[in-house]
């Protein structure tokens, strides 16, 4: 009796569906077999297929039903209402409690036409159910965000934690499960390490307020939060973190710093941690670096083929400084670790010093600067030139000492690699000057400059083209009739519309023209002018180009560069 009743809605949706014209029978049956490998709801099955949007499911629900849309991203939900539905009920049925006024209990329905959900609720609950559409994805993310501050993580938990190990250092291949690994806390670390791998963030944010605590995932660039673990915890918590990294827990005045070594199933993985103490408590960042997605060939970056060239022929050479700027997480070190890559064999001997050493290349000598032991960017760099180096990489020019250091190394028979934080790669030129390297040496020992910036690639599943005008695209400097691409949002992306990153890239190699102007202390425009006259493509030039290309939208490029002068 059951299943025909759960039939019968499910053929009512199917059919006012195919009567309002959102789908087609080819969608239809493409979705029902999606929904038979995957399982789910038809609905989800539809979205997940890109027969509809989610916004557009919800809005066709809620007219069908005539029920009202609520925003879970913007709605306030009443804390008090989430104990009256059990997380396992809220998981099964995907609902929400959103709030209650006297006896009516308002619930958002990913699927409101479930009698037996708001049947079990009714009994729960002894309450009237007052149910309003909602999108599955919303719903699922509310039931992660609230529910992880009540008793059910152990069932959030629950297969995870059991796939992780702590690395001893001194033996990568001594895999070592730690005491108390049931231990509730040690549960809840290791679930929010293990998903956080499993999802693809790049950083953890875990941090302390004073009434709550919160978790927060950079995925492709962007924080979300992702649990608010019961604050009472917030202590044993930080300090299980800072045992894992092996940090003084006792030490809560000054900021740390230290790297766990993790085995999550079969992928090993570091994290480098950092501590900083707030007015509630400690914050802990855990940068993520997944050897498993380090992309060493430059070839896959996605650059124009005429910067590939000029990269190739920069680090070909046997001599010079080439600079890579733009600012923290823009994938500066991944482009410099590429390089190293390309130029890595027996017959040269390199070697870097990084703050800190980010990944271990064999082959390579990386030494990890340590200020509070004198161990500088430029004490590392005179000791490199004692070490008999054919190529030598600083991790970042920070002061005229080191700059003054890599230019004479530069000039001596050194290949140089090394980031600085500027806007663009003409800038960097007056940047040097101004920390106080003489214009003549700026000119003779830099070969290449790179800018680059990291924006957010749209999705493949959901991906859908917009519609522009032929003056939009004109405003932009993109040809009329360019077709520009966008992500509806789908399962795959967490409704994001965007999965992964694309870098966005301007190379300006120091041609004999631009080091004359570098020697006339010519201003940063002019540089630029000369340079994009000589074939340089802006970082809004090379945006404008992945935009046309599919690989990434307006927006985004609009949000990461500026206007060239």
């Amino acid at each position: 009796m059951n299943t025909g009743t759960t039939a019968t809605a499910k053929d009512k949706v199917a059919a006012k569906l195919l009567e309002a014209k959102l789908i087609d029978e080819a969608a239809l049956a493409k979705a029902k077999e999606i929904q038979k490998k995957d399982g789910g709801s038809l609905g989800q099955a539809l979205i997940k297929s890109g027969a509809i949007d989610e916004n557009g499911y919800v809005t066709f629900m809620s007219k069908v039903y005539n029920l009202p849309i609520i925003d879970i991203g913007t709605a306030e939900v009443d804390i008090a209402c989430i104990d009256l539905i059990p997380a396992d009920v809220a998981t099964k049925f995907q609902v929400l409690p959103i709030n209650r006024a006297g006896r009516v209990l308002t619930v958002a329905m990913a699927n409101p036409s479930n009698i037996f959900a708001i049947d079990d609720i009714k009994f729960i609950t002894g309450l009237d159910v007052q149910p309003a559409v909602a999108g599955e994805m919303s719903i699922k993310k509310a039931i992660d965000k609230f529910y992880a501050t009540t008793d059910s993580l152990a069932a959030i938990m629950e297969g995870i934690e059991d796939d992780i190990e702590l690395v001893e250092d001194d033996d990568d291949d001594d895999l070592q499960g730690q005491d108390g690994q049931n231990a509730p806390v040690v549960k809840l670390v290791n679930t929010l390490l293990a998903e956080a791998v499993k999802v693809g963030a790049s950083d953890i944010h875990v941090e302390p307020y004073e009434r709550n605590m919160r978790v927060r995932y950079r995925i492709d660039g962007v924080l979300s939060e992702v649990m608010e673990p019961p604050i009472k915890l917030k202590n044993a918590i930080i300090s299980r973190m800072k045992i894992m990294a092996e940090l003084d827990i006792a030490e809560r005045r000054i900021p740390q710093d230290g790297r766990i070594k993790l085995k999550i199933g079969a992928k090993k993985v570091d994290l480098r941690v950092s501590t900083l103490p707030c007015i509630f408590g400690e914050k802990v960042v855990m940068r993520i670096l997944d050897k498993g997605n380090l992309n060493l060939d430059l070839a896959d970056f996605g650059m124009e083929e005429k910067a590939i060239e000029d990269i190739n022929d920069a680090i070909a050479s046997p001599f010079g400084m080439v600079l890579v700027t733009g600012p923290t997480g823009s994938g500066k070190t991944t482009t410099l670790y590429s390089c190293l890559s390309a130029l890595n064999d027996s017959g040269r001997n390199i070697m870097t010093a990084e703050d800190p050493v980010e990944y271990n290349i064999d082959g390579i000598n990386q030494v990890q600067v340590r200020d509070s032991v004198g161990l500088t960017f430029a004490a590392a760099l005179k000791a490199f030139l004692r070490q008999d180096p054919n190529i030598v990489m600083v991790g970042e020019i920070r002061d005229l000492e080191t700059g003054g250091i890599a230019t004479k190394a530069a000039l001596t028979g050194h290949l140089v690699l090394s980031t600085l934080h500027t806007n663009d790669a003409p800038s960097t030129i007056n940047r040097m000057i101004d920390m106080g390297i003489e214009p003549f040496l700026v000119a003779s020992s830099t070969v290449l400059i790179m800018a680059q910036r990291l924006v957010r690639r749209v999705c493949k599943n959901c991906k859908e083209e917009v519609e522009l005008s032929s003056e939009a695209l004109e405003d932009l400097g993109m040809k009329p009739g360019t077709s520009v691409f966008k992500g509806k949002g789908c399962e795959k992306c967490n409704g994001s519309g965007y999965s992964g990153r694309q870098g966005l890239y301007e190379v300006m190699p120091i041609t004999p023209e631009i080091r004359e102007l570098i020697l006339d202390r010519a201003s940063t425009t002019e540089i630029r002018h000369m340079a994009v006259k000589q074939g340089m493509l802006t970082l809004r030039d090379d945006g404008l180009i992945k935009v046309a290309k599919g690989a990434t939208t307006i927006e985004e490029v609009l949000r990461e560069t500026a206007v060239a002068d």
